[in-house]
């Protein structure tokens, strides 16, 4: 009996171990049923009878497309003639679905497409939707159609989407394939990655991990979305798949030191990729501040991150680790190879220039386009025009005769206020005489972009201190501008998030390694603070340095720094005054010239509001003038409390040092003007001598 008993409590155990090992299969059967990656439409309108748009997505390395729908949700003019309409859509150029679109009562109307798996490819892939779109009323017998109307038109909405269910490979040891993981799209967008500092963190640490931060920061695919920064402490670190750990050697907790290969921490630093719980993380350490601070750049050197295919990197003193310095002045090529447009009527391609914050477009600036074009077009109504941020800045009609070879020169006008990131549009309205008598062909008409076109940029300083101009002064050129950022007395959760919010938009500025960033205690002394940049992050009651220059702020904390007071732009009431954060850029009273943003508020949570201001570069067109304000509803209110600077007319002097053609050239006049006139003295003394012998 108890044999029996013994048997059948066996066989019930092993039914439930059997039960529990088939909860586990089934959840780990719906992990590898993959994830999914949504990218939304931009709204565009289809208009006229030939028409096209092309929507981008990415497909990151390290992802097993398993399936990928397009969800067309679009509306069609109800004048829409459905029979002898079309629209096509193509994959990266190959053309793998066609539809009619049918005018009807219901003007949303929604259509999921599969998407080929083998046209994708990884990294950019390009969707074009070709429209060719004709309207009742129009006499298909006719031996010629009307194509010009405005009635025949297709609008896709932005709630249209590109889906893709994938399966991600498993995570290669190399500090590469981390690096991608870490700045990939699922892993940004779903908040799985950060920075992390010991909870007791050094300054050093907070410097380095911000060298890091801001490299990240720049590399990041979506602008919109941060990469935190965080305490190894706090809770949120142990949701995130990826983890770059900053620290002191004698910081690290004993389950990551065990983790790391024995090293002379003194002499170097490590970067080591570990696991510790399933997390990936990349340990960044060293005894040496030095040596910590290197290797907090060299993780903000993407370049060289991405060439790392082992699991360790040691950094020594020696190690280069610094990225290429910015040419803020300089003649660059818009295609490496050229770019070829095909297809009849409006084609166009857009080029994107980088440019340092502080610096705009200067006088002499230009854009050279060599270009050529096929023979069978309507050369009355055919031509070419440049767009500068989308703003026409000049046209040239196509001709015959230049067909093969032609050539444009434009410059870049002043007016257009150019400063920082800019795009260059190059248009073509390729006619072709009685198109619509015609069978379309997709590769007639052409143009051709060549190689050999170039854009010469010349730049000037902006020196005003605005948001406007923001991330100048902190900013220069690319790289950190002698910053010093003073830190609240105490850390706590809302200040590591204002730190990350600045860092994040200040990294998307920042084109180089090289600058200097100093972290600092609240109770400073003021000589230290002397000729660098300012940031001063807290409120009136735990930052010192907010406390000595209150009376230069624009919005100011009463005495005993509990609420923020009125001032000549705005009236505060006293309660309101203890709920808003505000943002200040103001002339530094530390050192002349040099700027002082204030972060602050009455409690953490105001300062962490303000933060939020200077966040993401999608959000900087709210913020304007020099003092802006902000509370937990939304509501932000910006105000321009210093007169703006005069523009002064530059001197002939400086214009002439800042170019270097014309430097050249008045340099050679000034050369010809003293050989004249030494030729003329000579002369001179020549025919006295004659005239006194």
């Amino acid at each position: 009996m108890q044999s029996r008993l013994r048997k059948m409590a066996i066989l019930i155990l092993a039914m439930l171990i059997t039960f529990q090992m088939g909860v586990v299969t089934t959840y780990a059967a719906s992990e590898e049923l993959g994830r999914s990656y949504v990218t939304s439409f931009e709204s565009v309108t289809l208009k006229g009878y030939s028409t096209g748009n092309q929507q981008y997505f990415n497909v990151e390395e390290y992802w097993q497309v398993n399936d990928a729908k397009v969800n067309l949700n679009y509306e069609v003019s109800a004048l829409m003639q459905s029979e002898s309409s079309s629209v096509t859509l193509s994959l990266n150029g190959t053309p793998f679905y066609s539809f009619r679109p049918v005018a009807n009562e219901s003007k949303h109307q929604d259509l999921v497409i599969e998407l080929p798996l083998n046209l994708l490819i990884k990294g950019s892939n390009t969707l074009s939707i070709e429209g060719f779109l004709q309207s009742t009323g129009t006499d298909l017998n006719q031996v010629c159609v009307q194509t010009d109307s405005q009635d025949k038109w297709l609008q896709i909405y932005d709630t249209s989407t590109i889906s893709l269910n994938y399966l991600s490979q498993p995570m290669k040891e190399t500090i590469s394939d981390f690096n991608q993981r870490f700045l990939g799209r699922d892993t940004v967008s779903e908040e799985l990655n950060a920075i992390v500092l010991p909870e007791k963190n050094d300054k050093i640490e907070m410097e380095a991990a911000v060298y890091a931060l801001s490299g990240l920061a720049k590399a990041n695919p979506l602008k919109e979305s941060i990469i935190p920064l965080l305490t190894y402490e706090s809770k949120e670190v142990k949701e995130k798949k990826t983890v770059v750990f900053v620290s002191l050697y004698d910081h690290l907790p004993d389950e990551i030191k065990s983790k790391l290969k024995s090293r002379n921490m003194d002499n170097e630093a490590l970067l080591q990729l570990i696991t510790v719980d399933g997390q990936a993380m990349l340990v960044v350490t060293s005894n040496s501040p030095d040596l910590l601070i290197r290797a907090g750049r060299l993780v903000a050197n993407q370049d060289l991150m991405q060439q790392m295919n082992k699991s360790m990197k040691a950094v020594e003193a020696t190690t280069e680790v610094d990225t290429p310095n910015v040419l803020v002045s300089r003649t660059q090529k818009l295609t490496d190879a050229g770019d070829k447009l095909t297809g009849a009527l409006h084609r166009e391609i857009t080029y994107y220039v980088s440019l340092p914050g502080n610096r705009s477009i200067a006088d002499a600036s230009k854009i050279s386009l060599d270009y050529s074009y096929s023979q069978n077009l309507d050369f009355d109504r055919s031509l070419m025009t440049i767009l500068v941020n989308n703003t026409p800045i000049g046209s040239k009609k196509l001709t015959s005769e230049l067909a093969n070879g032609d050539t444009i020169q434009l410059p870049i006008p002043k007016t257009l206020d150019i400063s920082g990131n800019f795009s260059i549009t190059v248009a073509f309205d390729l006619e072709i005489l009685n198109n619509t008598c015609m069978q379309n062909q997709n590769q007639m008409p052409w143009a051709f972009i060549s190689k050999d076109s170039m854009i010469q940029i010349n730049t000037a300083d902006e020196a005003d201190l605005s948001f406007n101009n923001y991330p100048y002064p902190f900013l220069r050129d690319g790289s950190y501008n002698q910053l010093d950022v003073v830190l609240p007395m105490e850390m706590d959760t809302y200040s590591y998030q204002a730190i990350s919010n600045l860092f994040n938009l200040l990294g998307q500025f920042a084109v180089t390694n090289t600058g200097t960033i100093q972290f600092l205690d609240d109770n400073i002394d003021e000589s230290e603070l002397k000729n660098h940049q300012v940031i001063a992050i807290g409120s009136y009651e735990d930052n010192q340095v907010i406390r000595t220059v209150n009376q230069n702020l624009y919005f100011k904390f009463d005495q005993k720094g509990s609420t923020i007071l009125s001032n000549e732009k705005i009236s505060i009431d006293s309660e309101y005054g203890k709920l808003i954060g505000t943002i200040q850029l103001l002339e530094s009273p530390f050192a002349e010239e040099h700027g002082l943003l204030v972060v602050t508020g009455v409690n953490k949570e105001s300062i962490y509001l303000a933060s939020k201001l200077l966040k993401t570069s999608g959000d900087l067109w709210k913020v304007y003038g020099d003092g802006v304000l902000t509370d937990k509803d939304g509501t932000i209110k910006a105000f321009r409390f210093k007169k703006e600077m005069e523009q002064e007319e530059s001197s002939a002097l400086s214009t002439i040092m800042d170019r270097g053609d014309v430097l050249a050239f008045t340099i050679a006049v000034m050369l010809i003007l003293f050989l004249i006139l030494l030729s003329l003295i000579l002369m001179i003394r020549k025919y006295r001598r004659k005239r006194s012998d």
